[in-house]
Order: C-alpha cells, then structure tokens, then sequence
C-alpha cells in the first residue's frame, strides 16, 4: 500500500464517519442530552477538519480525493444515551485502527499529523465512555494481558 492508497483509505472513512455522527446527532435532543449531544458536535467538527485536510494531502501527494458515497449502511444504534455514544465509541475505535495504518505507511509531516489525529481519537474515546487502553487501535501489542 502506497502513501496515497493510506491517504485515500484514510478519507474514505472520514467519509464515513462524518455521516454516522451526522445519523447519531440527529437522533440526539440538545435538550434532553445535552453532554452527548455536544461531544457528537465536538467529534463530527473535528472528523470534518479532518476530511478537509485528508482531501488536501490527498491532492497534495498527486492524487484524486475519493469522493463520499450518496449513503452508507449503518447498525442501527438505536434510541437511547448509552446506544448511542457506543455507536459513536465504535467509529473512534474504527478511526485509530484506520489512522494507525496511515502512520505505519507514511513520514514526515503526513505521520506527525496522523498520529496527532490517532492521539485525538484514542483520547476521544474515554469521553463517549471508552475504557483507557495501553495500545489504542492495536491491542495485540498490549502483553499485559
């Protein structure tokens, strides 16, 4: 896998993201939730700078940015706090495991910024209830266990 192939893995999972927080938002009342409905605000703005910037390395680096798919086949999460800030657990955990491989493919600046955004997202996850982990997105480095 080239850089660039990484990049583009990369975007199409922002892609992703964005629109699973986009569902898990519009299933959240501001009113009734209001701690879950501002970390899915905080999350989906941060995945958004991010798709930004992946769509700039992406042309950076030569390519063409892979566009977002018209929609995306989601688990249903469901209704209900707890549900929900699993399903929004569930895409950080995807997002590490994702940015982690476009740090293990890249150099320089692209790898200082994929891990800065693979620290964010593993840090994220302790605020949607995440458990602390020695090795984020590679628990089979973990031998402690």
């Amino acid at each position: 896998m080239t850089v660039l192939d990484a990049l583009q893995t990369t975007l199409a999972d922002e892609h992703a993201a964005l629109y699973a927080y986009g569902v898990l938002g519009a299933r959240t009342s501001q009113a009734a939730a209001p701690l879950l409905y501002d970390a899915l605000t905080t999350a989906y703005r941060r995945h958004r700078s991010r798709r930004d910037q992946l769509r700039a390395m992406v042309t950076d680096a030569g390519g063409e940015p892979v566009a977002a798919a018209a929609a995306y086949d989601l688990d249903d999460p469901g209704q209900g706090v707890e549900r929900i800030k699993a399903a929004a657990l569930a895409l950080e955990v995807d997002g590490v495991e994702t940015l982690l491989a476009l740090v293990a493919q890249s150099s320089g600046t692209v790898r200082a910024w994929a891990l800065t955004e693979t620290t964010w997202s593993a840090t994220w996850q302790l605020e949607l209830g995440g458990e602390p982990q020695t090795w984020p997105g590679a628990p089979e480095l973990d031998r402690s266990t």
